[in-house]
């Protein structure tokens, strides 16, 4: 690997810049920056310096969306809903509830881990 230099006064200063890739990240993935940024900054600037932390994000972002959609089509087998033309506030209060219940248990294992 070849390096460039500026020379900034009586210094020279390596010219860096990481690589520019766009992923979307979305929900679950700008939670995990935020905590990596605030509790694990070791993980966070290492990810940050080799360009991996998009990567990580788009990931984590991606896995946590599909365990959702998986848990909750779970708890909807075991716990029914009622049915949504007769009473549309109980059905929404319903599957609201068992997101609910399927977020928790992802942020535990994925985001805030």
């Amino acid at each position: 690997m070849e390096l460039t230099y500026t020379r900034q006064g009586d210094y020279l200063i390596p010219d860096l810049a990481l690589p520019e890739e766009q992923t979307h990240i979305g929900k679950y993935g700008m939670l995990r920056r935020t905590y990596l940024k605030n509790h694990q900054k070791g993980m966070y600037a290492s990810l940050m310096l080799s360009g991996k932390l998009d990567g990580h994000l788009a990931e984590i972002d991606r896995t946590a969306r599909e365990r959702v959609e998986r848990i909750t089509a779970q708890l909807l087998e075991m716990s029914p809903a009622p049915d949504k033309t007769s009473d549309q506030m109980a059905w929404v209060g319903h599957m609201n509830s068992l997101k609910h219940q399927a977020e928790e248990s992802v942020l535990t294992e994925l985001i805030y881990n």
